[in-house]
């Protein structure tokens, strides 16, 4: 295993993760679109597996290069609704703050995969950053500050402390939430360093964790997550539904189990966005409704994530659970985790 995050075909061929046979497809891919692989992720590859759920996750598949007529570069809309260079405002009462588009590691359905990377739209300069908190300050409504890219936490103590100094002096913004592969991907970073930056705007802090499968929550992984637990933070859980990786009850459910025990809120579990080459990660909506409708019943309350879509173009995330409840002549019909129905009088 390297000690270094790997970054090219020929380290990912040179650690076994690729083979020959396919070199040039995937150097075309990895023109296209950024690779990494931090160590602690390599490491749980199983390279004889052509299954293995965290190879699909971050190794090039020549499968990208596909691009269905659907897919689009910006699939939630992120520029039709960026006001100044950093912000996207498309709910009222928030903003996201993309202060890098830089990832310790690029997941190879990231619906941002156009605009991160060294290639990407880069981390914003000083001036840049000035405005798009200057703008934050304009505008009263704004509650909560989602800082995401890229992922915030691959920024230095410094410039996460300079971040978070300018929040402060904004009364108005009382939320400020942070999307971060970090602590499962590259845990050492979690140190008393990190922590200091994030608590230095005396905001509430939520940080929301991504992970889409349990062997990610290494015992590295988890020691990182308990810093964050015992310095005061509040954890959300992250999780996109992916075909071949998680699509299975018995899967999600230790997945779900697992963030609950480690203090980690069930939040989403994204449908696939609709972003260039991941069809192959995609299922349907019906299928996706059927997972969620099975783990309904079978877990603690506690485990349940919000199944949720980003309409395309940028209209935000709706609910796309299966509703279990019709209406009908006599009342209402129920139907339970087991796929039975029941009548419940009344209108």
């Amino acid at each position: 295993m390297s000690a270094k995050t790997l970054k090219t075909i020929e380290e990912l061929a040179e650690a076994g993760l690729v083979t020959g046979a396919d070199r040039a497809e995937l150097d075309a891919v990895a023109r296209r679109y950024a690779v990494a692989i931090t160590p602690s992720m390599q490491a749980l590859i199983d390279p004889a597996n052509p299954l293995d759920p965290i190879a699909a996750q971050f190794v090039p598949d020549g499968r990208e290069l596909f691009i269905r007529n659907e897919e689009r570069a910006d699939p939630i809309g992120d520029h039709a609704h960026s006001p100044v260079t950093g912000i996207v405002h498309r709910y009222p009462d928030r903003v996201l703050l993309k202060a890098t588009h830089s990832c310790p590691v690029y997941c190879r359905f990231c619906f941002r995969r156009e605009m991160v990377g060294p290639q990407g739209d880069g981390t914003l300069s000083p001036k840049e950053l000035e405005q798009a908190l200057a703008y934050i300050a304009a505008h009263e409504e704004i509650w909560e500050v989602i800082l995401t890219g890229g992922d915030p936490l691959v920024l230095s103590h410094r410039r996460l402390a300079a971040i978070m100094e300018g929040l402060k002096a904004i009364s108005h913004v009382k939320i400020v939430r942070f999307h971060s592969r970090v602590p499962v991907v590259d845990a050492g970073r979690i140190d008393q360093g990190l922590i200091e930056a994030l608590k230095s705007a005396q905001k509430t802090v939520y940080i929301a964790i991504h992970a889409n499968h349990p062997r990610e929550l290494t015992p590295e992984a988890r020691a990182a997550i308990q810093r964050l637990n015992e310095a005061g933070f509040s954890l959300l859980s992250q999780t996109v539904l992916l075909k071949g990786i998680n699509d299975d009850v018995a899967v999600l459910k230790e997945l779900m189990r697992a963030f609950v025990e480690l203090r980690i809120r069930p939040y989403y579990l994204h449908h696939p966005d609709l972003a260039p080459g991941t069809g192959h990660f995609r299922l349907s909506i019906g299928e996706g409704q059927a997972l969620v409708s099975q783990l309904r019943g079978h877990v603690s309350g506690l485990c349940q994530p919000t199944y949720v879509l980003d309409i395309p173009g940028g209209h935000g995330k709706v609910s796309i659970a299966a509703s279990s409840i019709l209406e009908d002549p006599e009342g209402h019909i129920l139907t339970d985790f087991r796929g039975k129905r029941h009548v419940y009088p009344g209108f």
